[in-house]
């Protein structure tokens, strides 16, 4: 699957607590005080797309599979990490990892729940924490710079192709900027990624709300909102303390507690939806009596890597691949009605994945 979303935050947060939602297990110790998390917890989740469960009752599917989300809870983070402080080279290493980052904000009061800094402020714990990581980047880039320059000058290509990159990175993160900011070409863009910065990684906001919040937000959720749309950065109003509820409840009574709330959908699927969309991913589907099955591309791959998603073997033998797109399948009742009305397409190699095309792979290895 390879695609995951890195859970950070301050400590005491609520970072397990969504994390333990997430998976509703008990897998990440949720405690009261820093650190609590030392190992990064795993676990995956499924994307809602209600599309799965249309296109199982057209084809009469015994089994749905939704597509999946990793998700990794990370330690907290405190001032300093990016020299150490507390347990800021673990968390640095993890965080390079990750593919994105879901940025938990404590946007809830708790007498009970201590605030590493004494108060609650999700604008100041947001810079706190990015502060941290665009310090970390700056001090990877600056160690890197004079070699790649020395190299450069020496006639070294990639160097020279290089350092431009790393020199628009630098501008950007000594303005106090994330290195997503440096404004990176189409061309440039294969060598910025090489560089594995941590603050060019794309990043969400979750804005952790008490219950009482969890439908309307708050003052200081939406001090958070203000903040995130000022940096462009997405955001989702959550109440983890729901959530963790809502984990452990029957799949039945879980729209009727919902409902009660004031909620039409759990704020964890916002979550994952938003993660989703924060990789920029696409769906794809498989269709058939015995299943029906989502898988998850990167926006553009083209048709023989979806063909790898499901086997090694389907790439590497591709011949074509019999789509249908997924307007196209539910309008005309599945695919015998599509064939017949010329909506079965058969699609190359370079044919680019749309979200929600059907596929059929033909292949020959």
């Amino acid at each position: 699957m390879g695609f995951n979303c890195g859970i950070v935050g301050l400590p005491n947060v609520g970072k397990s607590t969504l994390f333990n939602a997430l998976t509703a297990t008990q897998a990440a110790q949720a405690a009261n005080y820093p650190f609590c998390t030392i190992e990064p917890n795993v676990g995956r989740v499924a994307v809602p797309d209600a599309r799965l469960d249309t296109l199982a009752a057209i084809a009469s599917s015994a089994k749905i599979v939704n597509t999946q989300l990793e998700f990794v809870d990370i330690a907290g983070l405190v001032k300093g990490a990016s020299k150490g402080e507390g347990l800021g080279n673990q968390f640095l290493a993890n965080i390079r990892e990750v593919d994105a980052i879901a940025h938990v904000l404590r946007c809830f009061e708790d007498a009970d729940v201590t605030h590493v800094s004494g108060t609650v402020d999700p604008v100041r714990d947001a810079e706190i924490v990015e502060t941290e990581l665009m310090l970390a980047d700056l001090d990877s880039l600056e160690k890197r710079a004079p070699n790649l320059e020395k190299r450069a000058k020496g006639g070294d290509k990639e160097a020279q192709a290089e350092l431009p990159v790393v020199n628009k990175a630098l501008d950007a993160l000594r303005e106090g900027k994330p290195a997503r900011a440096a404004p990176i070409s189409a061309e440039e863009r294969p060598a910025f990624q090489r560089l594995q910065l941590i603050t060019a990684k794309p990043m969400m906001y979750v804005l952790n709300v008490d219950e009482a919040s969890a439908a309307s937000g708050n003052a200081y959720s939406a001090k958070a909102e203000a903040c995130a749309t000022a940096r462009g950065v997405p955001a989702v109003v959550i109440s983890a303390a729901i959530e963790a509820e809502v984990a452990q409840l029957p799949t039945e009574e879980q729209a009727e507690y919902l409902a009660h709330l004031g909620l039409e959908e759990t704020g964890l699927a916002r979550v994952v939806r938003a993660g989703y969309q924060l990789l920029d991913l696409v769906t794809f589907f498989t269709v058939g009596p015995k299943e029906a099955k989502a898988w998850t591309v990167r926006r553009e791959a083209r048709a023989p890597e979806a063909a790898g998603v499901i086997h090694t073997d389907f790439e590497k033998g591709f011949i074509r691949a019999e789509t249908i797109a997924y307007d196209d399948y539910v309008a005309l009742n599945g695919e015998a009605g599509a064939r017949d009305a010329g909506k079965l397409r058969l699609e190359g190699k370079d044919y680019p994945v749309k979200d929600g095309d059907v596929f059929h792979f033909r292949f020959n290895v």
